[in-house]
């Protein structure tokens, strides 16, 4: 982590392969999950992918660091936020995404005719992946108000963010979401006729500990049913060290699948 001034710092990702300006005390941060998420899509993909709440663009990113041939749309409701991940495309140790990145700042709960007017058509991406947020309103509320708008769930968000990724996700394209464990209910009903072939990853910190995230894949139109697939363990049973599955997702080096 560099410092850059008072109010931001400039993060290297994927050991150094691609950098991130982020907002140093206000607003959201991204680390180890926004690696997470964008592990989700495969080592050989070569499409359009959305990231849909990007904050700085750390997932949408890494997908383009580590998938070559892919683009992608940093889509952001927060000017504040949005402001980030533009100021990080032109740095120039992100040179290599030049002309494969784009922020797009509008509402993901958007619908119908406001949703394409604001450039998110149907059918128009290969891939979206998601970090809703997924505290709960009666969780210790932050007093950072761009904070709390990028953690804070409000009534029926999983089902309008996943209904947005249905329209713009092409027939055949996919969904990857990271979550907590508490919102799988509203997710899978949210999921329901329009992703399937599901797979669920629990994120544990250590082999005897309980989940602290999921990480769900989907096919738009897919029937297929759903899998429950080996927990993606960050580390060993003692002491902080990742694994080395961990080290390989958070460094670029691997797909989740």
């Amino acid at each position: 982590m560099l410092a850059t001034d008072a109010s931001q710092t400039k993060d290297a990702f994927h050991r150094g392969r691609f950098y991130l300006l982020q907002p140093a005390a206000k607003g959201h941060r991204s680390g180890v999950d926004a690696m997470i998420l964008a592990s989700v899509v495969p080592n050989d993909f070569a499409g359009r992918v959305a990231d849909l709440g990007a904050g700085a663009g750390a997932a949408g990113l890494a997908v383009l660091s580590r998938c070559n041939g892919s683009t992608a749309v940093l889509i952001e409701r927060s000017d504040f936020m949005a402001n980030f991940a533009r100021s990080s495309l032109a740095l120039p140790e992100n040179s290599a995404f030049s002309g494969r990145a784009d922020v797009m700042q509008t509402d993901v709960t958007l619908t119908g005719k406001a949703r394409v007017a604001a450039g998110l058509a149907d059918n128009s991406f290969d891939f979206a992946i998601m970090n809703p947020p997924f505290n709960q309103p009666s969780d210790r509320a932050t007093p950072d108000p761009v904070k709390a708008e990028a953690h804070v769930m409000t009534k029926d968000m999983m089902e309008k963010w996943v209904r947005t990724a249905a329209a713009i996700v092409k027939p055949g394209g996919s969904i990857g979401i990271i979550a907590r464990p508490t919102s799988i209910t509203d997710l899978l009903d949210a999921l329901e006729g329009r992703f399937g072939g599901l797979i669920i990853v629990p994120v544990q910190p250590r082999p005897q500990d309980a989940a602290i995230r999921i990480v769900i894949k989907g096919i738009r139109g897919s029937r297929a049913g759903l899998s429950l697939y080996p927990a993606l363990v960050l580390h060993h049973e003692t002491g902080n060290a990742f694994t080395e599955r961990a080290i390989a997702i958070n460094n670029g080096l691997a797909s989740l699948f």
